[in-house]
């Protein structure tokens, strides 16, 4: 059985796993408007964070085959905000820089950076991410042997696709892969489904969907892993 082959190779989804994803999102397009407001007030008139996602959204389904790419999706948006207004398209290379900045200042849980240096020193360590955090902006580049994003890989989690990136880059086995993160589906099952081992990270007791098939573990923590 797969849970019986001892793990080569450790994957840690970013977002939620290792950091809570929502108040740095938040934060970074606060950062965004305010910086808009500040140099070119036209293409935010009217807008607020909610609207501004609103019209996100609308370029998401405008763009289909780019749902998986949350980079494309919000450079598309700035543009489009940028060309309203009468300005150069190309001004959002330097929004979406404001963005990014602020998106990688994270701030880790408290378990997180202990774990992966003491797991470090014993397993090859990988993320795979369906975001857009930017290891090295965050500071733990050097903890990790590689990172498999869903807009390298033209593809977002569950989609096998993106795991066999990470086999590929890792060059083990499926199977010899132990990947924890915290959404059921996108971690959990999408691991499992490409062949690899899954733990469940659930760190605020949430219910796991009746619909899924129950994961073979659960953890509370990181420092649970092993």
């Amino acid at each position: 059985m797969i849970e019986n082959t001892a793990p080569r190779v450790l994957s840690f989804d970013l977002d939620d796993t290792l950091w809570p994803v929502a108040p740095v999102i938040a934060a970074a397009e606060s950062e965004l408007l305010t910086w808009l407001r500040a140099n070119y007030p036209k293409t935010v008139s009217g807008h607020d964070v909610d609207s501004l996602r609103m019209q996100r959204a609308q370029v998401a389904e405008r763009f289909p085959q780019h749902g998986h790419d949350l980079t494309f999706l919000r450079h598309r948006a700035l543009k489009d905000l940028f060309g309203a207004a009468g300005h150069e398209e190309s001004l959002a290379d330097q929004a979406l820089e404001i963005f990014f900045a602020a998106r990688n200042r994270v701030q880790f849980y408290e378990d997180a950076l202990p774990a992966l240096r003491r797991l470090g020193a014993r397993y090859r360590l990988f993320a795979i991410s369906n975001g857009n955090a930017d290891l090295q902006r965050c500071g733990i580049a050097d903890l990790f042997s590689g990172h498999i994003t869903a807009r390298a890989a033209g593809a977002a989690k569950p989609d096998l696709r993106i795991f066999a990136q990470l086999e590929a880059l890792a060059g083990v086995e499926a199977a010899e892969v132990l990947h924890i993160g915290d959404d059921p589906l996108a971690d959990v099952i999408g691991a499992r489904q490409a062949g690899m081992q899954a733990i469940w990270l659930n760190r605020h007791a949430r219910e796991w969907p009746a619909i899924l098939a129950r994961p073979s573990r659960t953890i509370s923590t990181l420092a649970e892993i092993f």
